[in-house]
């Protein structure tokens, strides 16, 4: 099994930063991808970042230019530096494991960002 937890939320101003960490541990060896994923009040969750060992990554256009997702191989960590944050980027945000890139497989137990002055 795969277990991920995540560290990092809290409430922001809008116009601040934020980082979100995430540590994957277990069954690792077969993960590629690592990610974050977002769930707002009454909204689907979507993809926010995801990105691969070999470093290739992907964004959602709505956060791409303020957030840049990084991992730490040997640590098995995922990061997400969150710029410029907006009341919308208020969400639970989960961080994700898997195989394929975008594709994931598990899933942490979220963490709140919440961005109101």
């Amino acid at each position: 099994q795969v277990q991920l937890v995540e560290s990092g939320g809290g409430l922001v101003q809008p116009g601040g930063s934020l980082r979100l960490s995430c540590a994957v541990s277990g069954s690792v060896f077969s993960i590629n991808a690592m990610g974050w994923y977002r769930q707002a009040p009454g909204k689907q969750r979507e993809l926010v970042a995801d990105i691969t060992s070999g470093g290739s990554t992907v964004y959602a256009d709505s956060v791409k230019g303020r957030f840049t997702i990084s991992r730490d191989n040997a640590k098995n960590t995922v990061f997400l530096q969150m710029k410029s944050l907006k009341p919308e980027d208020t969400a639970v945000y989960y961080c994700t494991a898997g195989f394929t890139i975008a594709v994931p497989a598990y899933w942490g137990q979220g963490t709140q960002v919440t961005v109101s002055s």
